[in-house]
């Protein structure tokens, strides 16, 4: 991988943590669909923002020799301060449910990104 395309990625999640950032900014961030619906966008919603940014993470550090262990610890690590950061926000809270969310979304970005690089050594 080039320095540049590192860079691109290493920008790209730094604009993906600033993007999560703002959504957990935003007070009560509900739609108009039915309870269970809206619960199930929302949590859906944080296990992609949480798969897209390991995947980001990932790709930022790879090369590197701890690139999957660290994308992961740093995806965790951004995901419980983002739930800390939700306390401060008016009609926002720490949600098991939400770190649940996360998490799936993390694990599923660590799948993705493991059966892709078995992929690419099979090809």
């Amino acid at each position: 991988m080039t320095g540049r395309t590192r860079t691109a990625y290493c920008i790209a999640a730094i604009l993906w943590m600033v993007l999560i950032f703002y959504l957990s900014s935003i007070p009560d961030l509900r739609s108009n669909l039915p309870t269970f619906w809206d619960h199930l966008v929302r949590k859906t919603a944080h296990a992609v923002e949480y798969a897209v940014l390991y995947i980001l993470l990932q790709k930022s550090a790879e090369g590197y020799r701890y690139a999957r262990t660290g994308a992961l610890l740093g995806t965790v690590l951004y995901a419980i301060s983002d739930e800390i950061h939700q306390l401060f926000v008016p009609g926002r809270m720490f949600g098991i449910d939400d770190m649940i969310a996360d998490s799936a979304g993390i694990l599923l970005g660590f799948y993705l990104s493991g059966a892709w690089d078995r992929r690419r050594l099979l090809l």
